[in-house]
């Protein structure tokens, strides 16, 4: 086959050249120049011109809103993540650590969906057939029928798909993927960028009903690389080619693992999934709250259980706080919760409640290896760090949350009455939430104390004690 001739655009301005250069001829930037193929000599850009169907100028009132068909994968956990299961003609991106699991679950995903009567295909570029059969093995997938094509040239791989039809589909990994038209090495940039665009294109394309075009899509699930900082390797443009970016998140060393939803066309984000790590593969966690909760025979000084939301889901994890003395330079660290954030709650800590934390240590954890975005962590940190200051011990079945502001007051957090009853569930019995979260019905079983400011969350606290 003739290769075509490739020119390279600059990512900064978009200025193109015929040949590679250090400086970027049109706005002088340095080392922005990246390989590209021309429009006009795109690889399938006949087959796949247009990703949608044609159709006439509508009002959104005159289309029919119906909702995506699904198919579960047989794992619940994942399902909730992906928002109900594969979509047809969906393109799903994931990426995470080196062994932390994406290929296990991914084939675990397939050997369930290949049973259910779903045509799979698996294509692997970073290890041979007998590799990942031995995988299989050792998941206890005895006698599996999921097909299997090691290959990395992307129109070898387009023409497997073109043959086999697949209704799903998985590439492991996009970075080892290549195409014959670009000189430049598996896992570049324009690789990475061009192979993701055309397989995309792949599957919008595929099931279109019009001409000798199958009526079903292929869904085609991408793994990604990911950087030493954790973001997916690559140009920033994969994530938003993708409908899905499904996010691999824990502690090698620890046996459980998360997987968050950071973008999906098709279901809510930061929806998460938690998993078990065991010797047939990963396992869903029906109960997740229970594994980002220490198990304490008695209340202990410098631990607080908050409610947190992850999606849909409300949780409970366990923050721990250690304040320790210091010398002239203390330090402030937190895992799994903003550094920043936290040297704004002491200040506001000091300010309005009169408790001073200048020559301390101040050490903020969330327990299990859970990473907390959202402010209502807020008031559950302040409580632990002044009990571990103290030194006395929140009471036992205590829970609280609600956001800190600058001026000190209590604000309040999304979706109050769920966390409460969730709580309230799981056996806890004393809430500190803010006033606006009170609900107007009671709990049974939950006391909640509603409060306005620090100071007063401060003082329910030592009333309770």
């Amino acid at each position: 086959m003739v290769k075509e001739k490739t020119h390279y655009v600059c990512s900064d301005c978009g200025g193109s050249s015929p040949k590679w250069l250090g400086k970027c001829p049109s706005c002088g930037a340095w080392n922005t120049l990246i390989e590209s193929l021309p429009e006009s000599t795109t690889p399938a850009k006949n087959r796949f011109a247009s990703l949608a169907k044609t159709a006439e100028i509508a009002t959104l009132g005159e289309i029919d809103a119906v909702d995506m068909a699904r198919t579960p994968t047989g794992h619940e956990e994942l399902d909730r993540v992906l928002g109900g299961g594969m979509v047809e003609g969906g393109v799903v991106l994931i990426g995470g650590d080196p062994g932390i699991g994406k290929s296990t679950l991914l084939l675990q995903a397939l050997d369930s969906l290949q049973r259910s009567g779903q045509n799979t295909l698996y294509v692997t570029g970073e290890e041979s057939g007998a590799q990942v059969a031995l995988r299989s093995r050792r998941l206890g997938l005895n006698n599996s029928q999921v097909k299997v094509l090691a290959e990395i040239q992307l129109e070898r791989i387009l023409a497997t798909l073109d043959a086999t039809q697949p209704d799903i589909a998985v590439i492991d990994s996009i970075q080892t993927v290549y195409s014959d038209q670009l000189t430049s090495a598996p896992g570049s940039v324009a690789q990475v960028r061009e192979c993701a665009a055309h397989l995309t294109r792949y599957a919008k394309a595929s099931g279109r009903s019009d001409g000798a075009a199958r009526g079903r899509a292929t869904c085609i699930v991408l793994v990604g690389h990911v950087t030493k900082d954790g973001a997916l390797a690559g140009p920033r443009v994969l994530e938003h080619m993708v409908d899905t970016v499904l996010y691999f998140e824990g502690d090698t060393h620890s046996s459980f693992r998360l997987v968050r939803a950071i973008k999906n066309r098709f279901g809510a984000v930061n929806e998460i999934g938690v998993f078990a790590m065991t010797e047939k593969g990963l396992k869903g966690v029906s109960n997740p709250s229970a594994i980002f909760l220490s198990q304490h025979a008695e209340p202990v000084p410098g631990s607080c259980v908050m409610v947190t939301l992850e999606g849909t889901r409300p949780m409970l994890v366990e923050i721990q706080a250690l304040v320790d003395s210091s010398g002239p330079s203390p330090r402030r660290l937190s895992v799994g919760l903003d550094k920043d954030r936290l040297a704004m709650l002491l200040a506001v800590l000091h300010r309005h409640a009169g408790v001073a934390c200048m020559d301390q240590d101040v050490f903020v954890n969330a327990v299990g290896g859970v990473r907390i975005s959202e402010p209502a962590a807020d008031l559950a940190v302040l409580l632990a760090i002044t009990s571990s200051l103290r030194g006395k011990p929140l009471p036992k079945g205590f829970i609280a949350f609600g956001e800190i502001g600058l001026a000190g007051e209590v604000r309040p957090a999304p979706r109050g009455q769920e966390r409460l009853r969730e709580a309230a569930k799981l056996g806890f019995s004393v809430a500190v939430v803010p006033k606006a979260n009170a609900p107007k019905k009671p709990i049974e079983g939950l006391t909640i104390h509603a409060v306005e400011r620090v100071e007063q969350a401060l003082e329910v606290v030592r009333s309770l004690a």
